[in-house]
């Protein structure tokens, strides 16, 4: 039902641009008002959320390591695992955001044996090569849109798009990125329809930003080799959003602005969703913290002076009563 109500919703998106942007008046519409709409909710979104992280106080040092910690001179460390200074903070940082490293450590539980049933754990580097793919071609495929927004276009964005298709197949020819990112989106979402452990687990916000990307993807792959579309007008009006002088040129395809809107969607729902890791990693206590909890010690930033009652204080208040119930009292 949740993997239902998503797709439906997706769908329905796609549905009101397709045919809103029958008309002109729908082409501004999907075109130019929606995209700046979509930009400033994003801004403002991630702006929100960030400092609220931000201004978190941390009150110790989280340690969720997989490495023994710095301490005696003849234990080995782990410095990566269980960094004591900054730059091995730096170092599991960037091992964490850039070939998601925790997440090649995971591993599997399964069922074997019948009648006899044995709990059995194993590797499972399938979801950590899926989530590479899919984060990998999508920083790709974002940087190669930049050409609709530069004149002229820069080299480097130019040098990628080209080694992008090196493989040289089809006319034109076919994006190694673009097989990626669908083959990497059709394998995350598909777990959460076959794996039942992970449909069980799985709510509408899980399946609705798989939905959302996958048809973003799928509508980009299409106008590229199939529905061809007019691109120096899909320039021209990147380039009006940009310079904030919009202009909707004529003879866009419904499918374009369909893309579009798929994409202003998404940028809309990013803050208020799951995507917000994105951000949210650079702000985890148990990623950017180094771990010298032996070296140096951290006052809770929460501790404030609090009036407290002493046994002695409470003994002279209460000695003739404690003496009438036969307690013991330190004073006579």
């Amino acid at each position: 039902m949740r993997f239902l109500v998503s797709l439906v919703a997706v769908l329905v998106l796609m549905g009101a641009a397709y045919f809103g942007s029958a008309s002109s008046g729908g082409q501004y519409l999907f075109g130019v008002i929606i995209p700046y709409a979509a930009i400033a909710l994003f801004i403002a979104g991630v702006l929100y959320r960030v400092l609220g992280w931000a201004k978190s106080p941390v009150p110790f040092r989280i340690s969720t390591t997989c490495g023994q910690q710095r301490s005696l001179p003849w234990i080995k460390n782990s410095t990566l695992d269980n960094p004591h200074g900054t730059l091995g903070v730096l170092g599991r940082m960037a091992l964490e955001v850039l070939f998601f490293r925790s997440l090649f450590r995971n591993t599997k539980a399964q069922i074997h044996g019948r009648p006899a049933f044995r709990f059995v754990y194993g590797a499972d580097k399938y979801l950590w090569l899926g989530a590479l793919a899919f984060h990998w071609s999508f920083l790709l495929i974002f940087i190669r849109h930049y050409r609709f927004f530069a004149e002229p276009v820069p080299g480097a964005v130019l040098g990628l798009q080209s080694l992008d298709g090196i493989m040289q197949v089809w006319v034109p020819s076919v994006l190694i990125t673009n097989v990626l990112i669908i083959g990497a989106l059709v394998y995350l979402w598909g777990r959460r329809l076959v794996n039942p452990q992970v449909r069980y687990i799985s709510l509408a916000a899980d399946h609705f930003p798989l939905l959302l990307l996958l048809s973003v993807a799928g509508t980009g792959a299409y106008m590229r080799y199939f529905s061809k579309v007019d691109l120096i007008g899909i320039k021209q009006l990147a380039m009006g959003l940009v310079s904030f002088a919009p202009v909707v040129p004529d003879g866009l395809a419904p499918l374009f602005f369909t893309h579009l809107f798929l994409v202003c969607v998404l940028f809309a729902y990013f803050p208020v969703s799951k995507l917000m890791h994105m951000g949210g990693i650079f702000f985890s206590p148990t990623r950017n913290l180094a771990n010298n909890n032996r070296a140096a010690r951290h006052i809770n930033p929460w501790n404030y002076p609090v009036k407290v009652h002493t046994y002695e204080e409470y003994e002279d208040e209460f000695r003739d009563v404690m003496k009438a119930a036969d307690m013991p009292v330190e004073k006579e």
